[in-house]
């Protein structure tokens, strides 16, 4: 008779999404009704994703995520919120956020029951845990395009000033063709494109901006 042990099952792949890929598409039940990433094409969205519903630390982000809203909408940038826990979940910790810390949740949070937004975005991280998402942030452009994330362990909540920092600066890279350098704030110089000719770099440290050197300059928008 044979002692080796069963083997443990593989995790199920799943999909790796990559910076400026197409952001996958889905359709599901949300608090709002059943809504489809589609549905927002034109506006940039910024999809989260929490362990669980009822839990502490999710429960501050989700307060901090709600006091944020009309900072997000001047942005043109719709909220939504995802776990695998069931809708009427959500409307009872979402009801019970209400009553007790006084906010209302005005942003759809998908019931990702099947885990198939979980997956297509790469939520489930094995060694965290194998049926909870982790904190995942993905900031999605009007095109549908995936810009940006960033993923948090279970056990630490999220910066939402980090979070809106990162959306205004994709947007104001993208309309002034510039780079954000870190710590980057809104009113803080912006970065220019470094030359990528001999002649320009040299026509670089005579050009109007703020030129350390050639690779290297920046401007006040």
């Amino acid at each position: 008779m044979s002692t080796e042990q069963p083997t443990a099952p593989a995790p199920t792949p799943q999909a790796l999404v990559r910076i400026n890929d197409p952001a996958p598409q889905w359709t599901q039940v949300t608090t709002h009704g059943e809504k489809s990433l589609s549905d927002y094409a034109g506006k940039w969205v910024v999809l989260f994703s929490h362990p669980a519903d009822f839990t502490p630390v999710c429960t501050t982000e989700f307060v901090g995520f709600a006091r944020r809203v009309e900072e997000f909408d001047a942005l043109n940038t719709q909220l939504i919120g995802l776990s695998i826990d069931s809708v009427h979940s959500h409307i009872a910790w979402a009801r019970d956020i209400e009553e007790n810390w006084g906010q209302e949740i005005p942003f759809p949070i998908i019931a990702d029951l099947d885990m198939k937004v979980a997956k297509a975005y790469g939520m489930l991280h094995p060694g965290e845990s194998a049926t909870a998402a982790v904190r995942a942030v993905f900031v999605i452009d009007p095109e549908q395009t995936m810009r940006a994330m960033i993923y948090y362990p279970l056990n630490v909540g999220r910066n939402m000033d980090e979070i809106v920092r990162l959306v205004t600066a994709l947007q104001t890279a993208d309309a002034e063709s510039v780079a954000m350098p870190a710590d980057w704030t809104p009113g803080d110089p912006v970065v220019v494109p470094p030359p990528t000719t001999m002649d320009a770099a040299r026509a670089r440290m005579d050009e109007p901006y703020d030129v350390k050197t050639w690779y290297f300059s920046t401007k006040k928008l």
